[in-house]
């Protein structure tokens, strides 16, 4: 999948802006707070729905205006040519519309353009809490899976409505049991197939990012994950659906005095290793920040093994905590992988041997002040 042609409308510091990428490496230099991260921002917004930089679309259209457009162009293997779209109003929310045509639900734009991030960002991925790492599998396995993704969304509904329920309820016991039932068969039933698709997907992950661990880092540590979860992780639903069963009962007590719900794929973990090291409470910043690049590089190719159309891989200011030798063994990555990759920098140090001539494939945007122009 690539991006041929990208139009901006009051989006950030880009009040007016038309840009043609190359089908390769579009790199992006300029100064800090030129507009360079907001141009693949708006490429994310148009694979995810929303941006990787800020919490609100509110925050994303220009200052002085009340809405914001991003249209993009895009090709792939399934789809010859189609177009994304994204508007957002004060007022009036978010739209997405394929070909014009706006869709009924954003979530079902997931998927259609796959695409994976890189950015000084991730170390929270290695550093924080359980959320952090539960979000980037939830954000990975779903644009691999529709299914995931519906069963995401229905688990954190049936969640919500049951948590309410246990905060106001305030009769018998008893009659809790009763109305809770309803809504513990559909938390069971959608949690399970959210347990059993993380296990499989993260089995098959491992192998991938021992592969990218060691190519890029040369580091001679074996990189590993452990899914951690309130049964042992099994893909058989049936056999996670028992598990689910007895500890939603056996919790049940537990659940009334802290008003939620505290037994599910919610309160998963994944656990990083560097050989028999767990990475977040012993590992150096050097190996937080290799381990996170092989992260996003594993997507990369495992996306490129499943899925029929390739990813686009979107690179924000990650080469000034490179040394020289990771620069070039992460740029030599990214020109041999025939997916489209756009990398921002504020350094173009990293980049002078880089060919971007008609017919590389390649291009270099020059960015100053919310303007954007090909080096030639």
């Amino acid at each position: 999948m690539r991006i041929t042609h990208l139009s901006l409308t009051n989006f950030r510091n880009h009040t007016k802006k038309s840009v043609a990428w190359a089908p390769r490496l579009n790199v992006i230099t300029g100064p800090n707070g030129s507009g360079k991260t907001n141009l693949i921002d708006a490429i994310h917004y148009l694979c995810m729905t929303r941006s990787f930089v800020s919490p609100s679309d509110q925050y994303v259209v220009s200052e002085g205006e009340k809405f914001f457009m991003i249209e993009g162009d895009f090709e792939g293997e399934i789809r010859s040519s189609f177009k994304v779209g994204c508007s957002y109003s004060r007022g009036e929310g978010k739209r997405i519309f394929i070909n014009d045509s706006p869709l009924d639900r954003l979530s079902d734009l997931i998927g259609m353009v796959p695409v994976v991030v890189l950015s000084p960002e991730d170390q929270k991925l290695t550093y924080d809490g359980p959320a952090e790492r539960r979000k980037f599998l939830d954000g990975f396995i779903s644009q691999i899976s529709p299914a995931y993704l519906r069963h995401l969304i229905s688990y954190n509904r049936v969640r919500k409505q049951r948590n309410r329920l246990l905060q106001e309820y305030t009769g018998p016991v008893q009659s809790l049991i009763d109305y809770l039932e309803p809504w513990n068969q559909q938390l069971i039933e959608s949690g399970s197939k959210i347990i059993s698709k993380r296990t499989e997907v993260l089995n098959n992950f491992r192998s991938y990012l021992e592969e990218q661990f060691h190519s890029f880092s040369g580091i001679d540590l074996k990189p590993g994950l452990r899914y951690e979860t309130f049964c042992e992780p099994d893909i058989s639903e049936h056999v996670i659906r028992e598990r689910f069963t007895t500890e939603l009962e056996q919790n049940f007590e537990k659940e009334i005095d802290r008003e939620q719900t505290i037994t599910g794929p919610h309160r998963d973990e994944i656990v990083f290793y560097l050989g028999d090291m767990e990475l977040r409470n012993y590992g150096s910043q050097g190996q937080h920040r290799l381990f996170s690049v092989a992260l996003k590089l594993a997507q990369l190719f495992y996306y490129s093994d499943e899925l029929d159309d390739l990813p686009i891989m979107l690179l924000d200011d990650v080469f000034g905590n490179l040394d020289k030798q990771k620069t070039e063994i992460l740029l030599d990555t990214l020109q041999n992988h025939t997916g489209q990759a756009f990398i921002t920098s504020a350094s173009e140090v990293p980049f002078r041997n880089l060919k971007h001539s008609e017919g590389s494939g390649s291009n270099w945007y020059a960015v100053k002040n919310g303007q954007v122009e090909v080096k030639s």
